[in-house]
């Protein structure tokens, strides 16, 4: 049972549209029953707001889906916005498993209005915005809009792919421009890479001089990822790190408050709550805050708001732990629990092969879950400790890359509340979704060399 991140009690948390006004945010999103399965009961779009991401206020359906017979019978991602006038706005995706079946077109775009962006009024007048002919009438989806203030005009961005079998890489974002929000004129591809067979949750966002597009694909990792640009109109880099987290993160958007942007991402669950299953979609929702680097790239963190919950802080010892040709490991905490932030300052020496951080540990086993960190790789993994038999765990996507220096110190951040884990070290964050707990120690080990630990604690209680 989570006690820190956020999921409706007897729902599963699915896509999120989050938008940010006078310092609260609207957290809009789909909420599944399961019953029988994940996408078993239709659902429209529900809402919460917050403003530490902790503490949530429970709004029910706001933006209410439609009847069987009627396009919006699911209410697929969209986005909210204010236009320049002040009046706000959802552009969504309507979806009909009914039509699906006859062959009609199951996904259209539509509109809505709000005075309190809590009570939505559905548009009489259908966009129109519908697949253009060569792309497909059944993957369309996902708008989002936003004001282009060098052209004044409103600008939209969906995913979208060409006709024909769903397996080819046709996947890519198409573009409309308004000067009104009801006359749309189709601006044709934005980006087609040729790498993935469909795009969701596309957004578009400038901080400073770089523009962001964000989008989340399930093709090639399952993740959500970005590119950069000077200019609205691409060229698109992709950074050497170009995801948010790894394959347990999913269809998450960003809202900014003029101070934190957020990012909104689910961690799934797993078929009947097995480590070795697969993920479902929909579970739990765990925000980042998203922040610029230097050079431009993108990092993330803990919102503040999230870490400073966490009370009662308790100082742990400070470790020096060395070996050639053999892995030491040393327990720091004997009785973590199943929910705690723990934190550490870690620094290595020249040479060192890799290091890692093992939690819900089974002491006399050294059973384990464990973030593992390869300084010749370049990279983190999560795993389970030890794979006996191999393999114990279905972790793939579970990675991140990481370039760490030699004797310089490293900020680790690790929470986990119940069967989720969130690492933070160095702008890079990683989840994974964990059912088994085989003890209640965590401990820290290296592999060929060096490392020293500093400022190191836990807490394991809220205050909420």
């Amino acid at each position: 049972m989570h006690k820190l991140y956020y999921q409706p009690e007897g729902y599963w948390f699915g896509d999120c549209m989050p938008f940010s006004k006078d310092g609260v945010f609207y957290v809009y999103h789909q909420r599944d029953t399961r019953n029988p399965a994940p996408f078993g009961e239709p659902f429209g779009w529900a809402l919460a707001t917050t403003t530490d991401f902790v503490n949530y206020k429970n709004f029910g359906e706001s933006l209410k889906r439609g009847r069987d017979d009627e396009p919006d019978q699911f209410i697929y991602a969209g986005s909210v916005f204010e236009d320049k006038d002040g009046n706000l706005h959802a552009f969504y995706t309507g979806y009909n498993r009914e039509f699906l079946k006859v062959g009609k077109v199951s996904q259209v775009l539509m509109h809505a209005t709000s005075d309190d962006l809590v009570d939505w009024n559905k548009s009489e007048e259908k966009l129109k915005l519908v697949p253009p002919k060569g792309y497909s009438q059944y993957d369309f989806r996902d708008p989002y809009v936003i004001w282009d203030e060098e052209n004044q005009e409103y600008f939209l961005i969906l995913g979208a792919r060409a006709e024909g079998d769903k397996r080819k890489q046709t996947g890519r974002l198409v573009t409309f421009t308004s000067k009104n929000l009801k006359d749309w004129n189709f601006q044709g591809d934005f980006w087609s890479p040729g790498i993935y067979t469909m795009f969701e949750m596309p957004e578009i966002f400038k901080i400073g001089e770089w523009w962001y597009l964000v989008y989340s694909e399930y093709s090639q990792q399952n993740k959500i990822l970005y590119r950069m640009s000077k200019s609205l109109k691409g060229p698109w880099i992709r950074p050497k790190d170009d995801a948010f987290d790894g394959s347990a993160y999913y269809a998450g958007r960003t809202a900014f408050d003029g101070n934190r942007r957020i990012l909104f991402g689910w961690v799934p669950t797993k078929l009947n709550c097995e480590d070795m299953n697969q993920y479902e979609w929909g579970g739990t929702l765990v925000p980042h805050e998203v922040y610029q680097r230097e050079d431009g790239t993108l990092g993330t963190k803990v919102p503040d708001s999230v870490w400073n919950t966490f009370t009662n802080r308790e100082e742990l010892e400070s470790l020096s732990l060395k070996t050639i040709d053999t892995r030491e490991e040393a327990i720091i905490c004997k009785d973590a629990g199943r929910l705690f932030a723990f934190e550490t300052t870690i620094k290595f020496e020249e040479g060192t092969r890799e290091f890692s951080i093992r939690f819900y540990e089974d002491e006399e086993l050294s059973e384990a879950y464990e973030y593992k960190f390869s300084l010749v790789d370049n990279r983190f993994t999560f795993d389970k400790n030890p794979n006996y038999k191999w393999f114990q765990m279905m972790n793939k996507g579970l990675e991140r890359p990481i370039y760490l220096e030699v004797n310089k110190e490293y900020n680790l951040r690790l929470i986990v509340d119940d069967t989720i884990s969130t690492l933070y070290i160095d702008g890079v964050a990683l989840n994974a979704r964990i059912y088994k707990k085989f003890g209640d120690a965590i401990a820290l080990t290296v592999t060929d060399g060096a490392i020293t630990t500093s400022n190191t604690t836990i807490s394991k209680t809220l205050n909420r």
